[in-house]
């Protein structure tokens, strides 16, 4: 399973909101429009829907009431108006997770069963053949853990003075690069059993364009930033130089081909459609970095309270902050990207 003290979800560097969902919520429903066919997929009177990754919501019931409708209008395009189908939804994340304010936050006026699923799902979480549609957002960038070898002082993959891989030799990027093949290979396993033949599949990942070097994707300038914030307060003697030395972040952003490769290795799935998402802001450089500050504190404050203890957590994302304002070119330098995902299982 992935870190205890953080939800799947949580994603420090997202773009404009509104312009991931508007655009995402277009081409979800051109996904089910175009290529759900009910008659492959159902068998039954109960369409089983998951949202891995569901984090505390609102956004996961607006996706989830995307889905129904979407479902709902694509049984009658088929002739199969009636009887609709009843609708199960499975809300998952880590134990940790706070599902009584998740569910707490329901709609009063849900038209679909709900059960949360607690747990990791880079492992098996449903029955076989069970769900008809799977949906995760800005979640499968979070790796199950941090690789064992950017701790190990012995080995060539020891991430010393750093908290990531962005800037850090080959030998940590390998380190994260495999330990992302195998999450998505398990990810894809476990799905390919747990999903109906002609299911659906759709996923929303940050990733780092093709060709592009780690050290360029915003993300992972933004987390060398915060390392060195970490590191500066190590030589004041705030922290332990130690203690930053074992802290890395389990995040990384695959590049397309990566995503690509995973896919076709675990064979169950054909991908129907990959497309770019937009990437917009609106704001002047000083309010990106509060706002990049803000977020990063909010995807980033458990970690760091885990390892360094609460008392240094403002200091840290003040000091982030002014480091942003005094490196706006960033924002113009970084790459990055979002991707909207189709898949389909394979009809074996």
């Amino acid at each position: 399973m992935g870190p205890p003290t953080t939800p799947q979800t949580h994603e420090p560097h997202k773009p404009s909101e509104k312009s991931v969902s508007d655009a995402a919520k277009l081409l979800l429903n051109e996904a089910i429009a175009d290529k759900l066919n009910i008659k492959d997929v159902s068998s039954s009177k109960t369409f089983r829907i998951a949202d891995l990754g569901c984090s505390l919501g609102p956004n996961t019931f607006f996706v989830v009431q995307n889905i129904l409708e979407g479902v709902e209008l694509k049984y009658q395009s088929q002739g199969l108006n009636s009887p609709t189908p009843e609708f199960q939804v499975f809300f998952n994340d880590h134990a940790s997770n706070d599902f009584n304010t998740l569910f707490r936050s329901l709609p009063v006026d849900k038209q679909y069963y709900v059960a949360g699923v607690p747990g990791s799902f880079y492992s098996g979480l449903f029955p076989c053949a069970s769900l008809h549609f799977v949906h995760s957002s800005f979640a499968l960038h979070w790796l199950s853990k941090v690789p064992k070898e950017v701790v190990e002082k012995s080995s060539p993959a020891w991430n010393k003075g750093r908290i990531h891989y962005s800037n850090a030799g080959n030998e940590v990027v390998k380190a994260y690069s495999t330990q992302y093949a195998m999450d998505m290979g398990c990810f894809l396993h476990a799905r390919a059993q747990e999903m109906v033949c002609g299911g659906l599949m759709v996923v929303i990942v940050p990733a780092r364009p093709n060709k592009v070097p780690h050290s360029q994707a915003i993300a992972n300038l933004m987390f060398d930033i915060l390392g060195s914030c970490l590191m500066d307060m190590a030589k004041k003697g705030i922290v332990e130089e130690e203690k930053v030395d074992s802290f890395n972040i389990p995040i990384y952003y695959a590049s397309p081909q990566e995503l690509e490769a995973a896919i076709y290795k675990n064979g169950y799935f054909s991908i129907e459609r990959m497309e770019n998402l937009p990437c917009v802001t609106t704001h002047d450089n000083l309010s990106k970095a509060k706002l990049f500050a803000l977020s990063m504190r909010a995807g980033m404050e458990g970690f760091i309270k885990e390892q360094f203890g609460p008392e240094i957590v403002d200091e840290l994302f003040d000091s982030f902050r002014k480091k942003l304002e005094e490196a706006s070119s960033i924002y113009d330098s970084g790459k990055a990207l979002y991707l909207f995902v189709l898949l389909k299982r394979k009809i074996n």
